[in-house]
């Protein structure tokens, strides 16, 4: 597997980034409503007793698309990015997965091969479950399955962003304006008065790539969106002030 020589023990912590992760899941500051961390009690020790916490610095491979899904990947913290198409032809950022997701479930369900490759964006820790330990944790626990069904649909409501993004946005400014609001939606938080605050983790050329347009455009509209009083950015963290202009 692409992540074996690069499993590592050391955790940097990152500002804005990555918190530390407790020792158990049912502690974790990072568990939030709907989330498939967010399983009761009982059930989130038997997916511990499957499972076990490994860390990977920022930047390393995960998986890569046609390898046999053999693991899936709860994302404790920290942040990676998913890319449709192999590294030696053109390829495209599917989204941003942050604390809470888990990676590979279609792919181990189905029994198939991952679909898209994983990159982590920055130290990241993660518990792995292999495919055939993962069956017999849904075949117990019913709350797993049903979490599991809803985690299959999210996938789709964000591969449906994805078409809706690139296909029904005639402007450059709309397709960037809704890649921030679904970064927002899937790895930021929501603040007083309506406004979502993210972290800054991708580069004005994935971003361009993300909304089918050039790096240069990307930055000059980011920059209106912020002379206009739109959005923010400080300390790598970007504030929608204005999402329903977005």
């Amino acid at each position: 597997m692409a992540a074996t020589g690069v499993l590592a023990d050391t955790q940097v912590k990152q500002k804005h980034v990555a918190r530390q992760v407790p020792a158990g899941c049912a502690a974790c500051a990072n568990r939030r409503p709907g989330w498939f961390c967010s399983l009761g009690s009982a059930v989130l020790a038997d997916l511990e007793l499957a499972t076990s916490t490994v860390s990977l610095p920022a930047q390393a491979p995960l998986f890569t698309v046609g390898e046999d899904a053999r693991c899936l990947y709860l994302i404790c913290s920290g942040y990676l990015k998913l890319t449709a198409g192999r590294a030696q032809d053109r390829q495209m950022i599917v989204r941003v997965a942050g604390p809470g997701s888990m990676l590979g479930l279609y792919a181990v369900l189905s029994h198939g091969v991952y679909e898209v490759s994983a990159e982590t964006l920055t130290t990241a820790q993660l518990r792995p479950v292999e495919r055939d330990r993962f069956m017999g944790f849904l075949h117990n626990h019913k709350e797993a399955q049903m979490r599991a069904v809803q985690c299959i649909c999210q996938e789709y409501r964000f591969a449906l962003q994805d078409a809706c993004r690139i296909a029904l946005s005639e402007t450059v400014a709309a397709r960037l304006g809704r890649l921030l609001l679904e970064l927002s939606h899937q790895i930021g938080e929501q603040l007083d008065g309506g406004c979502f605050r993210f972290p800054l983790l991708l580069t004005h050329e994935e971003m361009a790539s993300m909304a089918c347009t050039t790096r240069e455009t990307v930055t000059r509209t980011l920059g209106q969106f912020r002379k206009d009083g739109w959005i923010s950015i400080e300390d790598s963290l970007v504030t929608l002030q204005q999402p329903e202009k977005l």
